[in-house]
């Protein structure tokens, strides 16, 4: 994608005239629980495009309904103990916040680069409709993880509730 000074943006290459993103990679997705990493759920496919990062899910076994769906700040999909109780996914750390905003503001608010937009799972349990995030590339995935969280994200006080699915990005 070529910026205001026509130089190329990262992820894309001009070929005849046309902007290519190339960069794709597949994050492979568990559920979670207190006692660590638990069966498959499928994957969801990260590209970057003229967008934004695309994000595309292909899940199952899933509560129905919108979940909060983020980028967190390390690639440890575990428990972690947390007021001496195991907690899942809590290994993943915060929401990825390069930043330091500490503010949890939505996908295209000036908060945590990691709030993706939500996560809406069909009454059969599958995701399966891809979300943007405009502020993000796939390099920024690299050496973080994915998460799915129980409930709906509104984006200030409940950013979605306990952690219920996770995935490395390599």
């Amino acid at each position: 994608m070529m910026n205001k000074f026509g130089l190329m943006a990262a992820g894309a290459a001009i070929i005849f005239g046309f902007a290519v993103y190339a960069e794709e990679i597949r994050v492979e997705m568990n559920k979670i629980d207190e006692t660590g990493i638990a069966e498959s759920i499928g994957s969801v496919v990260a590209a970057d495009t003229a967008a934004g990062l695309k994000l595309t899910p292909d899940l199952r076994g899933l509560p129905p309904g919108p979940h909060g769906f983020h980028v967190h700040e390390f690639p440890d999909c575990g428990a972690k103990e947390k007021d001496g109780k195991p907690v899942a996914g809590l290994a993943a750390g915060n929401h990825f916040d390069p930043k330091k905003t500490g503010k949890h503001a939505g996908p295209v608010g000036d908060g945590h680069a990691g709030d993706l937009p939500v996560l809406n799972v069909a009454s059969d349990g599958t995701a399966q409709e891809a979300v943007t995030a405009k502020r993000l590339h796939v390099a920024d995935l690299k050496g973080r993880s994915l998460m799915i969280h129980a409930e709906d994200d509104n984006y200030a006080d409940k950013p979605g509730g306990a952690r219920i699915a996770c995935g490395v990005v390599k």
